[in-house]
């Protein structure tokens, strides 16, 4: 099995970029878009939080991409600086373009995100779970006997 640092050199590493942007009364969207440069893009939401001036009033965030129901904007986020003021949004993910727009209040809320390059040579790099063998995992797996605050059950037999 080849290691990490083997498998990745610099011409085919994944190149991430911290995004963001603020959204307002005077700017209530924002859209991040990319140069048609043939290269496959990704934005992975992080965190969406209100400024320390924002007013007690219900912010919603919703989105709007390709991937949304008929192209209509999809609520993600209500904030309110007395009861939330950030939600983490961890699991979100857009191929651009992706507009973000302020649907009710008058911010600023923040939108924190990765821009995930990949060059055209990753297509060659297997990153998938499959190369691992079972081996491998259990190994992990014995390894730590908890994981995420549940105890690990082992019944499952492997062949």
């Amino acid at each position: 099995m080849e290691s990490f640092s083997s498998v990745h050199s610099e011409e085919v590493t994944p190149a991430y970029v911290l995004w963001g942007c603020e959204l307002n009364k005077e700017t209530n969207s924002c859209t991040f878009n990319v140069k048609d440069d043939l290269l496959e893009h990704l934005l992975f939401l992080r965190t969406i939080f209100l400024g320390a001036e924002a007013k007690d009033e219900l912010h919603v965030v919703a989105v709007e991409s390709q991937s949304t129901y008929h192209g209509d904007p999809v609520p993600i986020a209500s904030l309110r600086p007395s009861i939330q003021t950030m939600v983490n949004v961890n699991g979100l993910e857009f191929t651009p373009p992706v507009t973000f727009i302020l649907k009710s209040g008058t911010g600023p809320v923040h939108i924190c995100a990765q821009h995930l390059t990949l060059n055209e040579n990753m297509d060659e790099v297997d990153l998938d779970v499959d190369h691992f063998e079972v081996e491998d995992l259990e190994e992990e797996i014995s390894g730590s006997s908890i994981l995420y605050g549940h105890r690990l059950k082992r019944s499952v037999e492997y062949a």
